[in-house]
């Protein structure tokens, strides 16, 4: 009864203390899309994710309420660094939902153009000098959160000594008047909501250059909402196991023990519920690189299959680059890639369902192609092309000098298509989780990849299908489906029928793979196809950003070379990475995994037009 009534209690406290306004709160979730937006058309960089930013201490005064209920100490401030623009998960800091939605999208603008130099005040003021002049929109909305904001300022009258003199200069040069001498650290003061608390490098960066082979360990799995979160963090260094530690004052060595003793822990496969809780309560974590790797103590490795139980090795297999965006430069032979083909397994048979939707969508794409098309910017023809005029009024409107016959006219024709179309499919392990109740992804993707192979096959176009997924940078598996070269037979199907789930997801070595083997075709129209169910990973530094760049950097090649990629995903979250990666037309997600047999094809139909 006693802890009931205390749960009570600290509930109807909490609650009365809390100074906030959740009837005005706006989620991150809502305007994340927007922000990435906003940040990106303001200069900032394309690999940068938006990402919720966990509650962090302050030194800031508290209401007598919020004394009584020991909240009000810490609070969600905005961060950014190498990797991540971390922004408060929720916003209901004003009463009006407006004003709150209009946060957001000013801290976007401010990272957009901070230039971090330790100065906390200072950086934040030139930066708000910088993004009012790149958003001139934006100075209506700053000016009512800027009043908003200083009327819930601490007054200053209520405060004293050191406390009254840093809340004096945070004040001052929100205004823009002169702040003075003082160095004040974000959270020496209350929570200033409209400035950028701090923009320090990442420890997964740290860490990945202490790491540079990938051999430490990386968590599985898909983290909760609470666990994405952005951490401050160190690298700390442990000491050596065998150093005596002999300091004259206990104090001292208590604190010492406390803080660098090393511990053997005992390990454990299930995750502590409790870590979270934890890590939320520490304003910095602490992570130090053990003695051992994953590789040192495990000496065998138990995903790869046998050479004789694996697939059969198509060549030598050859090395590619990979682009590594913390040096800004392309490290040359830094993946090994091998081409494998699936040893001779049984037919493959579709369901009546799967064969009945193949023959439907095979006679639709049979149609199109006889379907005569239009040929665009032409010198005379059945209608206008608007494109083309207005091209042709531009240029002559620059002064270059107009043709008799402009090129501005559209025309039906028939004519041969002159189309190849390269078909990488995701066989990463996560693929061997369910998409439905009945079906794993592979089985979706195996389905998708039989109706788009029926389909293309009637069309006469020419097109491969490889399957990709890896185990480090050394280990970079293709599956070879379908040849250029090779016929729609049932031994090309019982391939379709023999993808398994592989390992993880290496897109960008990948991808230069495919796009080695599509530029050594003669074809004027080049589509080169990417199914995949997430973003790219792997069990080294391929993970976050270094993976997202090298992949946008594959893109990059592939549009240098001529190609059109276009990525197909049933990833709930594509919105948060694929637009960096592919742009906002260079993807389709697909909301429903049943319906990725249908929207593949569609999604070949709009490109070939």
């Amino acid at each position: 009864m006693e802890e009931k009534v205390g749960l009570w209690w600290h509930r109807f406290i909490t609650r009365l203390a809390d100074d906030s306004h959740p009837e005005a709160s706006v989620e991150l979730d809502e305007v994340a899309r927007a922000i990435g937006m906003l940040y990106r058309a303001g200069g900032g960089h394309a690999g940068v994710r938006v990402v919720p930013v966990a509650d962090s201490t302050h030194s800031g005064p508290r209401a007598w309420l919020q004394r009584i209920a020991g909240s009000g100490q810490r609070a969600a401030q905005s961060r950014l660094d190498a990797e991540t623009l971390a922004l408060p998960p929720q916003l209901a800091v004003f009463p009006e939902r407006e004003l709150n939605r209009d946060l957001y999208l000013w801290l976007a603008a401010l990272a957009a153009v901070i230039e971090p130099s330790g100065d906390w005040i200072a950086d934040n003021r030139a930066a708000t000098a910088r993004a009012l002049q790149r958003f001139a929109g934006l100075r209506g909305r700053h000016e009512r959160l800027l009043q908003a904001h200083l009327a819930m300022r601490p007054k200053l009258q209520q405060l004293r000594g050191e406390a009254a003199l840093l809340e004096a200069a945070v004040q001052a040069a929100l205004r823009g008047d002169d702040h003075g001498a003082l160095f004040v650290q974000p959270q020496q003061v209350a929570p200033v909501w409209l400035w950028i608390a701090g923009g320090e490098g990442t420890t997964a960066d740290k860490a990945a250059r202490d790491d540079p082979d990938g051999q430490g360990e990386r968590p599985e799995g898909d983290p909760g909402a609470q666990n994405r979160k952005r951490r401050r963090s160190q690298r700390v260094e442990e000491p050596n196991q065998r150093t005596a530690m002999l300091l004259p004052s206990k104090v001292d060595s208590i604190l010492s023990w406390s803080e660098f003793v090393k511990l053997d822990r005992g390990s454990d496969d299930e995750e502590d519920p409790n870590a979270s809780a934890a890590a939320d309560d520490m304003d910095q974590l602490s992570l130090a690189k053990g003695d051992q790797t994953t590789a040192a103590r495990v000496k065998f490795d138990l995903d790869l299959p046998s050479a004789s139980a694996d697939d059969l090795p198509l060549g030598p297999g050859r090395r590619l680059p990979e682009w590594d965006w913390r040096k800004r430069v392309m490290l040359p032979d830094h993946c090994a890639v091998q081409c494998l083909m699936a040893q001779p397994a049984a037919a493959f048979v579709p369901r009546p369902a799967l064969r009945a939707t193949s023959r439907k969508v095979r006679r639709r794409l049979e149609v199109l192609r006889a379907a005569p098309r239009w040929s665009r910017a032409q010198d005379q023809g059945d209608a206008i092309d608007l494109d083309a005029w207005v091209r042709y009024r531009v240029e002559t409107g620059c002064g270059a000098p107009a043709s008799e016959a402009p090129p501005v006219y559209a025309r039906r024709e028939r004519g041969e298509r002159s189309l190849a179309t390269l078909l990488l499919a995701d066989l990463s392990l996560s693929t061997d989780a369910y998409a439905t109740s009945d079906a794993r992804v592979i089985d979706v993707i195996r389905d998708a990849l039989y109706v788009f192979g029926e389909a293309i096959s009637g069309t006469g176009d020419a097109f491969e299908m490889l399957g990709f997924s890896s185990v480090r940078r050394q280990h970079v598996r293709i599956q070879h489906i379908k040849g250029f070269d090779e016929g729609w037979t049932p031994a090309v199907q019982a391939r379709v029928g023999a993808i398994k789930p592989g390992y993880y997801t290496r897109m960008g070595a990948a991808m230069r793979d495919a796009i080695r083997r599509l530029s050594e075709r003669p074809e004027r129209q080049r589509l080169l196809l990417i199914l995949t169910d997430g973003k790219p990973n792997d069990l080294d530094v391929y993970e976050g950003r270094y993976g997202l760049e090298d992949t946008r950097h594959a893109v990059q090649e592939a549009r240098e070379a001529g190609l059109t990629p276009f990525c197909v995903t049933i990833d709930e979250k594509a919105h948060d990475y694929l637009p960096t990666l592919f742009g906002e037309q260079g993807y389709a997600l697909v909301h429903r995994p049943q319906d990725l047999v249908a929207k593949l094809t569609q999604a070949w139909v709009r490109l070939a037009r």
